[in-house]
């Protein structure tokens, strides 16, 4: 298990949360007077991770119909030239395991909604962070070991061909019932793809289950990410892992683009400064600050990273397939890219995330969920102008469920709000104000630069 140096440092400012025009919310999080503590809305928080699953949801399935539509034209595949602005609205082209087939999802490239008397599915950037949350649930517990993990795979991923695993994750799937037990999953001698995407699609979740704590949330965030993982794409995890702890304590003063800039940032420590990981967010953000297209930048990141295999992302040497468009480093660079370009705007963030090609409905998936936290339920149904299903159906995906599967958005947030309220006293040693509805936290004292782990 990894261990933290925390360092004492001065505590980071803490403020309210805002929602996508900007309005303070001061009953979502205050800071007190001695700087010492964080108290934080029970009610409002609830309202946020309803928020993460909708916004989540929409970005999900928006990106899904262009997944895999391009990934560049080196390697085994292909796919022309990348998409653009002027493709939204426009036929979506065939992925590349489709043939001539376009989406089922929808003819043309635009957003995909689930109205009332729908239903969201699951997908792989949705399902096993649902799982993990109701492991964490069921098993009454702040922080899950590797048998919990392990039995919970077993009982609720199908071990049949179509399972919407991806390699990695299939990889463990497939040791698990052999008797492996993460971390051992990840392990390079046993998982030749410990380097793939599959981590940033289930773990976004415990930065929320750790509010303004990243500390905390990277320790109960290591095991679930090292099932999968390892290296430079378990560091890519860790990041997207702070981001959202830290968005409890982003500085409502300030735009929502800002609070994100900033927490991108902060977030940029925890990637180790000799990380291609960390030269792609420098590189990313340089090529933002330099005022070129986001097109540009993309066409950039394609040139740099999965051509030339620049900054020490070296895939040849790997044999990855498609030349590293299924890699962690060319989705987070994709990623970065959209998070960059969008601007703190949920509608924008997701268009570019779906139109900038590769695994387009991870990164979208992971915008969508975290913007969607920031700005709250009535937030993302502002920014779209349209009221959108609560239904959420675990079983497209996964089995052996409660309710058939069948669950709410409500219910959802209640349960996390559940695991925080274990893991705010069993892990941060702080306390549950029932009569005033807050978690009261203790501010905690950490250096960030010093969590960059190097597996």
């Amino acid at each position: 298990m990894k261990h933290y140096v925390i360092l004492a440092i001065a505590s980071l400012a803490i403020s309210a949360c805002s929602n996508q025009q900007g309005t303070t919310q001061q009953e979502a999080i205050e800071q007190k007077d001695d700087d010492q503590q964080i108290v934080i809305s029970r009610a409002k928080y609830q309202d946020q991770l309803y928020g993460f699953w909708l916004g989540q949801c929409i970005a999900n399935w928006t990106g899904l119909v262009t997944e895999m539509d391009k990934v560049g034209n080196i390697g085994e595949y292909q796919t022309g030239a990348f998409y653009t602005r002027d493709d939204w609205g426009k036929p979506d082209l065939p992925s590349i395991w489709a043939g001539d087939a376009p989406s089922n999802l929808s003819s043309t490239i635009d957003f995909v909604f689930r109205g009332k008397g729908e239903m969201w599915g699951a997908d792989d950037d949705t399902d096993i962070e649902y799982m993990y949350q109701h492991l964490l649930l069921t098993n009454q517990t702040a922080k899950l070991t590797p048998k919990q993990i392990r039995e919970g795979w077993l009982k609720h991923i199908k071990t049949e061909e179509e399972n919407y695993l991806w390699v990695s994750n299939q990889q463990v799937l497939d040791l698990m019932v052999e008797g492996v037990l993460p971390p051992e999953t990840s392990d390079p001698a046993q998982n030749e793809h410990y380097d793939m995407i599959d981590a940033q699609l289930t773990t976004e979740i415990f930065g929320l289950f750790a509010p303004a704590r990243p500390d905390v949330a990277l320790e109960i965030a290591h095991l679930p990410i090292r099932t999968s993982a390892r290296q430079e794409a378990a560091n890519i995890s860790e990041f997207y892992v702070v981001m959202h702890s830290l968005a409890s304590k982003a500085d409502s003063t300030t735009s929502i683009n800002q609070q994100l800039r900033k927490l991108a940032d902060q977030a940029r420590d925890v990637l180790p400064d000799s990380s291609y990981t960390a030269r792609m967010y420098d590189y990313v953000k340089e090529k933002h600050k330099s005022g070129i297209s986001w097109e540009q930048a993309r066409d950039s990141v394609y040139y740099r990273y999965q051509v030339n295999q620049q900054d020490g992302y070296d895939i040849t040497s790997r044999n990855i397939t498609c030349n590293g468009c299924f890699a962690a480093g060319i989705n987070f660079a994709a990623s970065l890219v959209s998070l960059f370009y969008g601007e703190g705007d949920i509608a924008e963030t997701i268009k570019i995330g779906t139109l900038a090609g590769w695994d387009s409905d991870n990164p979208t998936a992971t915008w969508g969920g975290l913007i969607g936290f920031m700005i709250g339920k009535d937030g993302v149904e502002q920014a779209f102008g349209r009221k959108f299903s609560n239904q959420f159906n675990i079983h497209r995906t996964r089995q052996s469920f409660p309710n058939n599967g069948v669950d709410t958005f409500e219910n959802m947030a209640s349960n996390g709000i559940a695991i925080i309220d274990r893991v705010v006293k069993e892990e941060m040693g702080g306390t549950v104000d029932s009569a005033q509805n807050t978690w009261i936290i203790p501010a905690g004292e950490f250096d960030l630069s010093q969590m960059a782990a190097v597996d």
